[in-house]
């Protein structure tokens, strides 16, 4: 298995090494950091002020090589249809995933010196790379597939599959 990360619009280097080393050391397989790619204008809602991560969910499916999982981790707000916001999505079909580092911001990352912001943007990033595993949500609010919807829930979860997921995952 390969992971790609690839950044939507300006991310800071330092975030997506840390994530590149992150899921290295959770998967134990190679990860590359690609060229960013454009925010697609389309994307936008500017009644919501937000993007719409179906939309760019599809612009990682054009650009998906083959064999590789890929992971688009954007600094901007997204949404899907029905909820107000969401820290990434994934389309386990076509192995793409998408991660947003604007909900994982709060006054406790800016006091911990991004390490926090890190810590948060890698477990939603091995969440929804586990979903292009075929992997569902899991009971266990300690394994990383555990649904949240707040970043107490984050902050509460590991970074690793449980043992009952971990099994679990296909290539």
């Amino acid at each position: 298995m390969n992971i790609d990360l690839v950044p939507i619009g300006d991310i800071a280097p330092g975030i997506l090494q840390k994530l590149k080393d992150g899921l290295e050391a959770v998967f134990g397989c190679p990860v590359r950091i690609d060229k960013p790619i454009e925010m697609p204008d389309d994307a936008f809602d500017r009644a919501r002020d937000q993007y719409l991560s179906d939309i760019l969910l599809d612009r990682l499916r054009q650009h998906r090589k083959k064999s590789e999982h890929l992971l688009g981790v954007t600094e901007s707000d997204i949404f899907t249809h029905g909820l107000n916001f969401v820290f990434g999505q994934a389309d386990s079909v076509n192995r793409v995933s998408l991660i947003s580092l604007n909900q994982l911001r709060d006054e406790q990352t800016l006091a911990s010196g991004e390490k926090l912001l890190y810590e948060r943007s890698l477990k939603e990033a091995v969440h929804e790379l586990g979903h292009t595993l075929g992997l569902g949500h899991c009971e266990d609010v300690k394994c990383v597939m555990h649904f949240f919807n707040s970043l107490i829930d984050t902050d509460v979860k590991g970074r690793y599959f449980c043992s009952r997921c971990r099994p679990k995952l296909i290539e």
